[in-house]
């Protein structure tokens, strides 16, 4: 399916130049919890995932992946663009943002209402699940960016809870935004040929739909974990992108990683100082990926479930991991 994805892909004479969780069992992230996504940060236990309209002209749209800077911002660095996620209400986060210098941010919606983007800080839309697919929704996405991020997590019951077949079914009103269009985001196992991801990718060929980069998600696996290296994690991250770019040969995003450990009923996050450490490596790793257009850090403001990987605490203050963030964006 890889070549046969890329091929037409090229033979529509819309491609450019191209520009890691994945299951414990593969070596990258356990894909535990439907809360990773923290389109609804309150922690909830979930199940692991099992590992396992009209069509529209196919393309590859490949406008620049990097934001314009603001003329009171230097231009960001080389490599892929730096950004942060965060939720819709979270404290502080229009000053965090700001102070944080990343370059880019999402909310897991179209909009961000209660957050002022900063001069040289990109907002990118999305359309998170069935309950957004409408009208009102697309127009704010098509308001308020150039990109479109597609379903988060659909393959699991917490999250968007969609089938592949209600995926491809919605997606050509995704289309129909006229933006850049970035696949769903699965909670991980999207290198693996009989994964939610693998068959939606199938679809998409076959309907002539267009998907122009994939969004992947990576966490700390319990394995990895166990035996902590910074070594290993930044190589489990390395090797998840490059399998799913290797199979779709498409641009990535890693719109969600952190040192973040789910179980069945629980998250453990590795200490401040090492979140940092390890986004530091990551995103020097990231760097050597051409293909690899942004990263986003999970996340700007400090979940209940993991307050370690926020940027910034509860009281707002830069934590290690926010200092990084300065540093690399």
């Amino acid at each position: 399916m890889k070549h046969t994805f890329h091929e037409r892909q090229w033979r529509h004479g819309q491609r450019d130049s191209v520009r890691r969780r994945s299951l414990l069992a593969g070596g990258a992230g356990v894909l535990a919890s439907a809360f990773a996504a923290c389109g609804s940060p309150t922690p909830t236990a979930s199940p692991a995932p099992v590992a396992s309209p009209t069509p529209s002209t196919p393309s590859l749209a490949t406008p620049s992946a990097t934001a314009t800077p603001s003329p009171t911002r230097p231009p960001p660095p080389p490599g892929p663009l730096g950004g942060v996620g965060t939720w819709r209400g979270a404290p502080d986060a229009s000053q965090a943002l700001a102070d944080s210098g990343a370059r880019w941010f999402y909310t897991w919606a179209p909009e961000h209402p209660e957050i002022k983007a900063p001069e040289g800080c990109e907002f990118v839309p999305m359309i998170q699940d069935e309950r957004q697919l409408t009208d009102s929704s697309l127009a704010l996405a098509k308001a308020n960016g150039d990109t479109l991020l597609g379903f988060n997590e659909p393959e699991l019951a917490l999250q968007a809870n969609m089938s592949v077949d209600a995926a491809l079914e919605a997606w050509p009103r995704l289309e129909e935004t006229g933006l850049r269009l970035g696949a769903p985001a699965l909670a991980g196992n999207a290198d693996n040929p009989n994964s939610w991801f693998a068959g939606f990718m199938r679809g998409v060929e076959s309907r002539n739909h267009r998907v122009d980069f994939v969004p992947v998600h990576w966490y700390l696996a319990p394995g990895l974990r166990e035996s902590y290296s910074l070594d290993r994690a930044v190589d489990d991250l390395a090797g998840y992108i490059t399998r799913v770019h290797d199979t779709y040969g498409l641009p990535i995003w890693v719109s969600e990683f952190s040192l973040i450990t789910w179980y069945p009923a629980r998250s453990d996050a590795m200490p401040p100082e090492d979140q940092a450490e390890f986004l530091a490596a990551a995103a020097e790793m990231m760097t050597s990926l051409a293909y690899v257009e942004r990263w986003a850090w999970f996340s700007l403001t400090p979940p209940p479930y993991a307050p370690a990987v926020g940027a910034y605490d509860d009281s707002g203050q830069i934590t290690p991991v926010g200092r990084q963030i300065r540093q690399l964006t």
